[in-house]
């Protein structure tokens, strides 16, 4: 284990999938995205079960919780995995979103799917066409942390 201190500027984010996403040029694209924005990614990969998420955030302690969906089963995973982030005493602060592909169903189940993500915990909710952009502004958003040791 290594002690990691916060560097000016740089953010860490983790960045995974719900239980259900096997697909992988997503992380790439958004770890590729994050990384040229200046901040630090840790990277759980595709199909993360609940609790390997939930462990992680809880020995990352990341500034941000990237968590991404192509398959359309986001609105289901999503919500379970966020409800049991927001239960845990240690992780339940951490700022957490969600984006892709909500729904099977089309603009309006997403619509809905986004509704139900934020009323269960998330942050922020990027649908598929939202702009990449924003996460750099949620990022820049967020409060500055002391430079205090955490552990990876």
């Amino acid at each position: 284990m290594r002690t990691v201190a916060q560097r000016d500027g740089q953010r860490r984010v983790l960045l995974s999938t719900v239980s259900s996403d096997a697909h992988t040029w997503n992380l790439v694209f958004l770890r590729l995205l994050l990384e040229e924005m200046g901040h630090e990614v840790v990277s759980l990969g595709p199909c993360v079960p609940d609790r390997l998420l939930l462990d992680s955030v809880r020995r990352v302690r990341p500034d941000l919780l990237v968590v991404s969906t192509v398959n359309g089963h986001g609105r289901i995973d999503g919500v379970r995995m966020i409800r049991r982030l927001r239960a845990d005493p240690v992780a339940r602060h951490t700022p957490a979103v969600i984006g892709g592909k909500l729904g099977v169903a089309g603009e309006e189940e997403g619509t809905a799917a986004a509704r139900a993500l934020v009323e269960a915990g998330f942050d922020a909710v990027f649908t598929d066409t939202a702009d990449t952009a924003l996460i750099g502004q949620i990022l820049g958003e967020l409060p500055q942390r002391a430079p205090e040791g955490r552990a990876v």
